[in-house]
């Protein structure tokens, strides 16, 4: 029966210390590969260990026809053979179109195995001081500019209802007009946490009341950054 090893990649390009050693380990082990993208991926496994053979694999892009992969995933599987399925960035079947073939896996009693690594979701709650009992990642905010704005108050007001932590995220080149949305339409007292290139050298995390970012806003153009909003009351 085939294992499947949920491999993560790096947030921040060739920050190799984050990715455990077991990892190239689990990668050995396999002989087939769906990746986000098999370009970034084939860099990777070059960077984990230069010895490793790319073309000795069995290569299949997720993102392309997910149907067809989907199918290609069960004739694998029915093969027998021990797969890897890697993320862009992160870990595998968290805000990654990885969850399909995880979804497959499991329909077909397959051995799922998630591998730790870096989650850019996690860190950033971690270190943003914010409620990490209660939480919600929601993706991307509507890019129309009214829709976003009903659900920047959509998402204020259940943080507050539930006393929750809201995690999104945005397109690097739009982060700053997200943030002018956010100290635009939020209570000045709501906090938000800002984390930028988490695991970098440069990496940023902070958090602030809107008020607070309004007076200082930092320049988050192209850079990758999640956001975290946190309305409710009192320490968490």
């Amino acid at each position: 029966m085939s294992t499947i090893y949920l491999i993560p990649c790096f947030l921040a390009e060739d920050v190799l210390e984050t990715i455990p050693v077991y990892v190239l380990d689990a990668i050995k082990k396999c002989t087939v590969i769906f990746a986000e993208n098999e370009r970034t991926a084939r860099r990777y496994l070059k960077a984990m260990d230069k010895n490793i053979v790319i073309d000795e694999y069995e290569w299949f892009t997720i993102h392309k026809a997910e149907a067809e992969q989907v199918n290609n995933l069960k004739i694998k599987i029915k093969e027998g053979k021990d797969i890897a399925i890697i993320s862009e960035a992160g870990c595998p079947g968290i805000a990654d179109p990885g969850q399909v073939l995880v979804a497959v896996g499991q329909e077909m009693n397959c051995t799922i195995k998630p591998l730790v690594g870096p989650s850019s979701i996690l860190l950033a709650l971690m270190a943003s001081g914010l409620n990490g009992q209660q939480f919600e990642f929601t993706g991307y905010l509507p890019i129309d500019s009214i829709a976003r704005t009903k659900k920047i108050k959509e998402l204020e007001t259940a943080s507050a209802k539930y006393n929750s932590t809201k995690i999104f995220i945005e397109t690097p080149y739009r982060n700053n007009q997200l943030l002018d949305s956010l100290v635009q339409h939020c209570q000045p007292g709501t906090k938000l946490c800002i984390g930028s290139n988490i695991t970098a050298p440069d990496e940023r995390i902070f958090t602030k009341t809107m008020k607070e970012w309004k007076a200082d806003k930092p320049e988050l153009h192209k850079l990758p950054v999640i956001f975290l909003l946190y309305a409710g009351n009192g320490h968490n």
